[in-house]
């Protein structure tokens, strides 16, 4: 699916040489469909995208921008909006607890116009973690402060100190020991099938499994490694990755504003995957990776599988393939591809869109929602679904 702000048609007429009104003709029709289009630039028609259907947070980043303020405040008060709601528990606090129960939070923010980035990573204690992460751009020259001391600096910037956990995310805790602590996000370890202590495997153990020569991987596959696993090309496709995310677990928002002035910001915030490693931090803090927003181009924002996708930093080579020509629907679809190529089990998805305006998404493992509030939607959000790519 990808949406379009207003594509016109400049005219095909043809015009006499000397012909003063076809000269004026021309030049009022080219700045018609310059100024419906967008164009990115002064006068550019406002609109908000964001991952997943969290349209209230959607609809405040509107409000905030229709109340007459700019780009960044609309970006932090939508996302904001999900942090308080919880959205489907992979937002905010009281979600997604670590192998020790904590609840930690990561997100950025991107300035389009300065290339500025403020982000936090893994904080804890702090339930604002967007407006934390635009603390750091505005109050800092760091672009990511992470643990204990993202937690200093909020607290000095006024943020009050609140437990990220909640009972709700202490039960699951409890539910997922009492489950073995299945899932968990090791590899190589002894105590995999249990909880603990995990430790290294030595290198001649994993060489003993590796002469068994076929074992099954998490998703009941089974591969090769007699062949040193498939390969596609000169690709060898990895079993690195994350096999247990899916939408109960992992939907961080992500959301790219464009103002009237042409102004192009993006952001993220998540608590990331449940039962992740203790210290963990995803791809929403990292520019590039979990969002990434250049004025003169457009945007792109990330969720899913962010071990996997950071290793790509693939909101940055959506806006450089926007840049080179593509579409935002063609910037997204090459992103997830590049992705799948090595990790073809990967879930996740990307939304583009252009400084004209022009927007898009593509998913991989799982059929990807989208949100959507411009003018033309007549300032209600519009939820849009992509299926996944084969």
């Amino acid at each position: 699916v990808e949406g379009e702000a207003g594509r016109t048609n400049k005219s095909s007429s043809k015009m006499n040489s000397g012909s003063h009104t076809s000269i004026l003709y021309l030049l009022l029709s080219s700045a018609l469909t310059w100024c419906l289009r967008g164009g990115g630039v002064e006068g550019a028609s406002p609109i908000v995208v964001n991952t997943w259907p969290f349209v209230n947070a959607t609809q405040r980043a509107w409000d905030t921008l229709q109340a007459g303020r700019d780009p960044m405040d609309a970006l932090v008060e939508g996302c904001s909006v999900c942090e308080r709601e919880q959205c489907d528990g992979s937002v905010g606090y009281g979600g997604s607890p670590d192998t020790i129960g904590d609840t930690t939070l990561d997100a950025m923010v991107m300035d389009g116009d300065t290339m500025d980035v403020g982000s936090v990573g893994y904080l804890r204690g702090v339930r604002d973690a967007i407006a934390v992460a635009r603390s750091v751009l505005d109050h800092s020259t760091e672009t990511l402060l992470a643990g204990d001391g993202a937690y200093s600096f909020a607290v000095q910037m006024g943020f009050k100190p609140e437990s990220t956990e909640t009972a709700a995310s202490h039960h699951m805790y409890e539910e997922w020991k009492n489950n073995n602590c299945q899932p968990n996000y090791y590899r190589n370890v002894h105590g995999l099938d249990g909880c603990g202590p995990w430790t290294p495997q030595l290198e001649a153990e994993n060489e003993e499994k590796e002469k068994e020569g076929k074992r099954e991987d998490k998703k009941g596959e089974e591969r090769d490694e007699k062949k040193e696993g498939k390969r596609e090309g000169k690709k060898r496709l990895s079993e690195r990755y994350n096999a247990d995310i899916n939408y109960d677990n992992h939907d961080t928002i992500g959301m790219a504003v464009i103002g009237g002035d042409g102004r192009v910001v993006a952001g993220t915030t998540t608590n990331g995957a449940s039962h992740k490693v203790h210290g963990r931090v995803g791809d929403s803090p990292i520019a590039g990776a979990g969002a990434y927003a250049d004025s003169s181009v457009g945007a792109a924002v990330a969720t899913g599988d962010g071990d996997v996708m950071m290793r790509f930093l693939p909101t940055y080579q959506a806006v450089e393939s926007m840049r080179r020509g593509m579409t935002p629907e063609q910037a997204c679809n090459d992103a997830i591809t590049r992705i799948a190529a090595y990790y073809p089990s990967f879930v996740g998805a990307i939304l583009c869109l252009d400084k004209e305006g022009n927007y898009a998404g593509a998913g991989h493992g799982w059929t990807f929602t989208f949100s959507v509030v411009s003018d033309l939607t007549g300032g209600v959000p519009k939820v849009y679904s992509v299926p996944p790519l084969s």
